[in-house]
């Protein structure tokens, strides 16, 4: 009874309740353009209706990365993971996961993904310990001797039942049942909500570990500065689509160099006009911030002979590239 009880909420926590086929290795036949890819979704495309949840997605994510799937509440992310973990079937378009198809073979998938939804929901008379050993059952593992061991580093008490436990300590519980099989890639929406920021900087330690250990990490949030530290490659989906696609050095690397110019007095900044490879974004008195397209040189180049006092160039940080592609038109400006 408990363990059919259990069907619905394990849908949210990755475990299916049939029998779990063994794992065939992937085809090399599956994105030829992309052959490293343990994630691979080309032109996807999922509607309600008439309205559009996701369109034109494609995604390689590599073995062995980190990677962060960035956009606000309501962009696509969440449609995005369902249909890859098969919850929800494809308009159009296709989803692969170990060179399997994300809607057919599922189940076979769902061997090897530990899941961990953005509304984690457990069913309250649940307890750590019920909860591992109906998981354990489901999955045909022992997940005792691990989940206690990931229990103790995140200061869990396994015999709270869930309707005492807070938001954190649920989260907490969740992470328990997503990393306790060992699984080859983690899908993670929003999991570091409700931690306190000692038990996140664990979570990322961990998470980092798992990557060099060859795991995979699918990471969704809205947390750009975690989203920066933790990951290696981003994606960006607005309003449904992917904006934004590569490691985030790549990604800063075609954003531009941030630049300020602090010149000797106001007026002198005011009679100058900027070269074309300037795009100023804020005049201050005497100081420009501005964007240079193209190489340094120019800018240093175009400078010389002119009253400037000071010069600052950097990339930009990925706050300021997640706005650029929301505040102008999917791309930055």
């Amino acid at each position: 009874m408990a363990r059919a009880a259990l069907a619905c909420c394990a849908s949210k926590v990755m475990v299916v309740c049939d029998d779990i086929p063994l794992l065939r290795p992937a085809s090399p036949r599956y994105h030829a353009h992309l052959p490293m890819s343990l994630i691979a979704l080309d032109s996807l495309a999922r509607f309600y209706g008439r309205r559009r949840g996701i369109e034109d997605v494609s995604l390689g994510v590599p073995e062995g990365s980190l990677f962060g799937f960035l956009g606000p509440n309501g962009a696509g992310k969440t449609t995005t993971i369902r249909v890859m973990l098969g919850f929800l079937r494809p308009t159009r378009g296709s989803a692969r996961i170990f060179g399997l198809d994300c809607w057919r073979r599922s189940r076979e998938i769902k061997a090897e993904v530990g899941y961990l939804p953005g509304d984690l929901r457990l069913y309250p008379w649940l307890t750590g310990r019920d909860a591992l050993r109906i998981f354990g059952a489901v999955r045909r593992r022992d997940l005792m001797r691990r989940g206690r061991e990931l229990a103790g580093e995140l200061d869990l008490d396994l015999g709270l039942k869930v309707r005492s436990m807070s938001r954190g300590t649920r989260q907490k519980l969740g992470i328990v049942l997503a990393f306790a099989h060992e699984p080859r890639l983690l899908v993670l929406d929003e999991p570091t909500s409700g931690l306190d920021p000692l038990v996140q900087d664990g979570l990322r330690l961990r998470l980092r570990r798992l990557a060099a250990e060859g795991r995979t990490v699918f990471f969704s949030s809205h947390s750009l500065a975690e989203v920066e530290s933790l990951c290696d490659r981003v994606a960006i989906v607005r309003a449904g689509r992917i904006v934004a696609d590569g490691a985030l050095e790549d990604l800063r690397r075609r954003a531009g160099h941030e630049v300020t110019i602090r010149w000797k007095d106001a007026a002198g900044a005011a009679s100058l006009a900027p070269p074309g490879f300037l795009k100023i974004e804020r005049r201050e008195g005497a100081v420009w911030s501005a964007t240079l397209e193209g190489p340094v040189e120019r800018l240093v180049a175009w400078l010389h002979g002119r009253p400037f006092e000071d010069l600052a160039i950097g990339r930009p940080d990925l706050e300021t590239l997640f706005r650029r592609y929301y505040e102008g038109e999917g791309r930055p400006t």
